[in-house]
């Protein structure tokens, strides 16, 4: 009888699929890769056209022993690891490893671990795809000559064990360009006027926002400016000019992706992207449902595809009209055509069996699992409903020449909000008219209701933001998306607080490196472009060798060039006059993982360590005494004072020795202003050139 083996990456996948296969196939895992290029060097031969030196990865041996073993015996080896570049790449090194005769050996895909989609992929089974083991291949060259040739010249001019990488080095870039420009940003004041209105005959009051004039918006943009509208609306008939009515329709959410899951979980269940793609896998390879065993209740879990097969597109469907009612199962496929490149080899990620409701599974799975789950079996069920409709109600009224709005809308079907609504919406704010209201409506202003604001800088970036900045940018693929961050933040170039990214001092100081010796490596476009030219090797376009013959000799350039500035820059240990206790020795600053602190230069012998507190140069507004540099315990940067904690002065912008000439407040740095720390002021003035500085009001 014949016998088969089939090779896995993950054991969790051997259980579940060795149920769907009879007696007649073992299967087998690889636990991920089994060979790489050597972590002691470089690993590829610059001198014979950039080839790689793979070499059998540490403790792999006696797994390659026991496949091989095990292929000896097989009639036939089916390789079926995962349905993507990485997954092929295994699965050829898997085949060199065990020296399997092409003959005897196939590639077999699943896009979902189900006894349909494993069988279907015996059926099916192919040649190994060169192109996608090339697209691989070039990535893993690039990243290693990136991180391999960059990281030692990092290392020498900062002098602690920093890195750099092609993906995470423009990842750290965004999240520093993105504070420069919180830092640069200066509020502009600005009004709201609300109108409450007392209707005729009804108990509820109105509340109309001030638009402008009938023709035309207005901003309030000072507190002069609203003086003379209350001038004119004060004493003004309030009359309704206008009422529309019409519908609204908001269509149903696309199925998601590997980025729209991890910014959904981000929002909806506060998971980390590393923590959403370990569940998301959990998933996949198979949960031990009670009465089933093991099962595989999602789809592949990487993939920048909205596509749904037609066979999951008609249950769903069908599954939808026969629990929720005809009127709410949609028509046609939703499909997402914005232009850009989509590796569409895979599903959208779906549950496996849309019958299998969260609410069955429930106790099979753990609260994490059950909650993603949910997530993914909503959104899935949602995407191919009908859209929801609302009656959209707009009201104008006039107050002499000006004009108030009121707008409110009515949910008239749900559609598929009968399933799901995102994050995000459940935030909004729903307007409720009083119904008896028409154009003959008499009114009676019970009062104006003016409020000052400032606008705001633009938001830090989150997990999730910066996994949407990533994707948009072209930067990446689904499957680098959470480990690029990880990277970012286990090196502590990056902190987390309250779900906001914040650089660290040690993250500044590689960004402004990388930027000034390796301007082409942190280049946005430069890095999509390179995106762009390995998914054209994956298509069989472009030869992958190609691209290293470009890209190296331009790199190798840039290393020695900053080498040789280097050379001519003796970094030495920047001696303080504060004194060691223990010795008596100047101590020295040093880098850390967390930044500059102070250390005895008499170490090994002396041990002794203290907090670098770097003086500004600026006295304490509140105490006098100087102000220095301080860091959360995340690592991220602040202005505080030395005499801290009895003087609990902070600022997270630099303070200046100018005094605002308005108010007599402290100055902050923003970019190139010094703006007043008081927001109520508003005083500007720029940075640099004093005397030729332009003043602003805000």
């Amino acid at each position: 009888m014949a016998h088969y083996l089939v090779i896995v990456e993950s054991p969790a996948k051997v259980k579940t699929i060795k149920k769907f296969l009879g007696s007649s196939y073992t299967v087998a895992a690889s636990q991920g890769h089994v060979r790489d290029l050597p972590k002691s060097s470089l690993g590829i031969d610059i001198e014979h056209d950039y080839e790689p030196k793979y070499i059998t990865i540490r403790g792999k041996g006696d797994i390659l022993a026991s496949l091989r073993k095990e292929a000896k015996k097989s009639d036939k080896v089916y390789l079926a690891t995962d349905p993507d570049r990485e997954g092929e790449a295994i699965s050829w090194h898997l085949a060199a490893a065990l020296k399997l005769d092409s003959k005897k050996m196939r590639r077999i895909t699943f896009n979902e671990i189900t006894k349909n989609a494993v069988k279907a992929s015996l059926k099916e089974a192919r040649d190994i795809d060169m192109n996608l083991v090339d697209a691989q291949q070039a990535r893993r060259v690039l990243d290693r000559m990136v991180g391999y040739r960059l990281s030692p010249v990092l290392w020498a001019k900062v002098k602690r064990g920093l890195s750099a990488g092609r993906v995470q080095s423009v990842a750290l870039r965004l999240v520093a360009d993105r504070e420069d420009e919180i830092n640069a940003f200066i509020p502009e004041e600005y009004w709201t006027l609300d109108a409450v209105l007392k209707i005729k005959g009804e108990k509820r009051p109105l509340t109309a926002r001030f638009y402008g004039t009938d023709k035309k918006k207005m901003t309030i943009g000072s507190e002069k400016e609203l003086k003379e509208i209350l001038k004119t609306v004060e004493n003004a008939e309030f009359k309704i000019t206008d009422i529309k009515t019409s519908e609204r329709i908001r269509k149903a959410p696309l199925p998601f992706t590997t980025s729209t899951l991890q910014q959904e979980a981000a929002k909806a269940l506060n998971f980390g992207t590393q923590k959403t793609m370990r569940i998301a896998q959990q998933l996949y390879e198979g949960i031990d449902i009670k009465g089933n065993g093991t099962v595989g209740v999602i789809t592949y879990l990487r993939t920048d595809s909205t596509r749904i097969a037609d066979e999951a597109d008609a249950a769903a469907r069908e599954y939808i009209s026969s629990v929720y009612g005809k009127e709410f199962a949609a028509k046609g496929q939703g499909r997402k055509n914005d232009g850009k490149k989509i590796q569409d080899a895979h599903e959208a990620i779906r549950p496996t069996d849309i019958s299998m409701t969260p609410a069955l599974l429930k106790d099979s799975l753990t609260r994490d699992q059950f909650r993603l789950y949910q997530l993914i079996w909503k959104r899935f069920a949602a995407s191919r409903m009908t859209p929801a409709k609302y009656e959209a109600t707009s009201v104008k009224i006039g107050a002499g020449e000006y004009c108030f709005t009121v707008s409110a809308s009515k949910l008239v079907f749900e559609g598929f909000r009968s399933v799901y609504t995102e994050a995000d919406e459940e935030k909004e704010e729903s307007n409720v008219l009083v119904g008896g209201l028409s154009m003959d409506s008499v009114l009676t202003k019970e009062g104006l209701d003016p409020k000052q604001h400032f606008t705001q800088p633009p938001a830090h970036y989150t997990e999730a933001s910066l996994v949407k900045a990533l994707e948009e940018l072209g930067i990446g693929r689904p499957s680098t998306y959470a480990p690029t961050i990880s990277i970012i933040l286990g090196r502590r170039y990056v902190t987390k607080e309250a779900k906001n990214l914040y650089i660290t001092e040690i993250g500044e100081v590689v960004n402004n490196m990388m930027k000034q010796s390796f301007p082409s490596i942190v280049d946005v476009h430069f890095t999509a472009n390179m995106e762009g030219l390995l998914d054209m090797v994956e298509e069989g376009k472009v030869q992958w060798k190609e691209i290293i013959r470009n890209f190296y000799p331009d790199l190798d350039e840039a290393v020695k060039k900053a080498e040789k500035e280097l050379e001519t820059v003796k970094i030495e240990d920047e001696v303080t006059d504060v004194v060691c206790e223990e010795c008596g020795r100047n101590m020295v600053i040093k880098y850390g993982p967390h930044g500059k602190f102070l250390a005895c230069p008499g170490f090994p012998e002396c041990r002794n360590t203290k907090p670098y507190l770097e003086k500004i140069g600026v006295p304490c507004p509140v105490c006098g005494k100087d102000i220095v540099i301080r860091k959360t315990k995340k690592g991220r940067r602040y202005y505080g004072c030395e005499a801290n904690p009895e003087c609990e002065f902070m600022s997270w912008q630099k303070p200046s020795k100018e005094k605002c000439p308005e108010c007599g407040s402290y100055m902050v740095e923003k970019g190139t202003k010094l703006a007043c720390a008081n927001e109520k002021c508003g005083y500007v003035t720029n940075l640099d050139k004093k005397s030729s500085s332009v003043q602003a009001r805000y």
